[in-house]
């Protein structure tokens, strides 16, 4: 059975920087929670950063391939570097995912982590550009497709494809 690795806020976990959580109600993510598919991790939580904390973004909105390489750095509204912790983070969430032989997730987007689609722009203003997040962006560039949770049906599909 394949497993899919999920956003722990997706799943009702308090772990979002604001204390909360971001409940999906996605019927196929109900199935596949009661199928035992998902791994729910928290990237952010697994790197060291405490919950509640202050708001994250990419400076610069350049996305997390660019943290990866070491070209951008990600911010904390009260000015703090915590590039570190996301590297962590998404270091951690790739080593789950091959741990459980995870070749498909579904993640929390706009998040400077999990965000798949868009990411802020740096600016703490709620502004979005296309682009990736930490996490997102290494899960890729191990062969880990990425699915935002607006994209589920796409990522039921994808998890056909896999199971075939």
């Amino acid at each position: 059975m394949e497993r899919i690795l999920v956003s722990a806020c997706l799943m009702g976990r308090k772990v979002r920087y604001d204390g909360g959580a971001k409940t999906s109600s996605d019927a196929w993510l109900a199935g596949w929670r009661e199928e035992g598919r998902l791994v729910p991790f928290c990237p952010e939580v697994s790197g060291g950063l405490p919950v509640p904390r202050p708001a994250a973004e990419i400076e610069g909105g350049a996305g997390g391939a660019a943290v990866l390489a070491g070209a951008a750095r990600v911010l904390a509204t009260d000015g703090s570097d915590v590039t570190a912790e996301f590297l962590a983070g998404a270091r951690g969430a790739l080593a789950v995912a091959r741990a459980h032989g995870i070749r498909m997730a579904v993640l929390k987007e706009g998040s400077p982590s999990c965000g798949a689609l868009a990411v802020y722009d740096g600016t703490f203003q709620g502004r979005k550009l296309p682009g990736q997040g930490v996490t997102t962006a290494l899960l890729e560039q191990h062969g880990i497709r990425v699915f935002s949770e607006e994209q589920v049906p796409e990522a039921a599909g994808y998890l056909r494809t896999l199971e075939t």
